[in-house]
């Protein structure tokens, strides 16, 4: 009984732990590493790899479209979500081939607020998973780790919040893309500005009430990232 005790008792704080912790939301299954997925890749092409959440994941399909016979473009395996997520996966995403680009994007899982569980909940409910202070910090980390690389790295902003999307408070992205563009600046990592891009145009772009875009929407930001990755590669 008395041992029994004794291990309830190390489940507690253990618990407890995960919740209390600064930067990183409680542990999930899909926690587990995720390397990178086989991709047929066309030898002899560049590679590019693309970093970010699901607005990335929107996007690249287009972009590979784009380089079609001019470069092998392959997406971080799943939403690669917050800076925390970046910590723990980055490794395992990178795998052990070279790279020539990589355009790499974290914010709106920083951003949102989450429960217990780690799950997206009105931000009356839960708190932030990442603090702008925190992500700075944790995006200099990142940052200093992808420069080892020896790709050209392309940092990509934020896209905004619009009124009404759940668990995110419209406008915040400004105060965590101003955080990435100091850790940028003073690595000497290019920004593509997809932000300014989307904001005067968001409406059109973008789903009402929700961070996500139409499909063509994606294809626009697309054209944008496709450019960029594009000078990147002709240097």
């Amino acid at each position: 009984m008395k041992q029994n005790m004794q291990w309830w008792a190390a489940g507690v704080v253990c618990v407890a732990l995960g919740w209390g912790g600064a930067l990183a939301a409680p542990a999930k299954k899909a926690d587990a590493p995720r390397k990178a997925a086989a991709v047929p890749e066309v030898e002899g092409l560049p590679r590019v790899l693309i970093i970010g959440d699901s607005i990335s994941i929107g996007y690249t399909p287009f972009v590979k479209q784009h380089f079609k016979d001019k470069a092998n473009i392959v997406h971080a395996p799943g939403n690669n979500e917050s800076t925390v997520r970046g910590l723990e996966h980055l490794d395992a995403w990178l795998g052990p081939k070279k790279w020539d680009v990589i355009h790499f994007n974290w914010g709106l899982h920083d951003l949102k607020y989450i429960d217990e569980k780690a799950k997206l909940v009105d931000i009356s409910k839960g708190k932030q998973w990442v603090p702008v202070e925190a992500y700075e910090k944790n995006l200099a980390e990142l940052v200093q780790r992808l420069k080892k690389t020896g790709a050209k790295l392309i940092w990509c902003s934020t896209t905004p919040v619009p009124d009404g999307a759940m668990g995110r408070v419209p406008g915040e992205e400004a105060k965590y893309n101003a955080a990435a563009l100091r850790v940028m600046q003073a690595a000497g990592v290019t920004v593509n500005d997809l932000c300014a891009f989307v904001k005067p145009q968001r409406e059109k772009l973008g789903k009402p009430k929700d961070v996500h875009y139409t499909s063509a929407g994606s294809e626009a930001l697309a054209a944008v990232v496709s450019k960029a990755i594009e000078a990147a590669l002709a240097k």
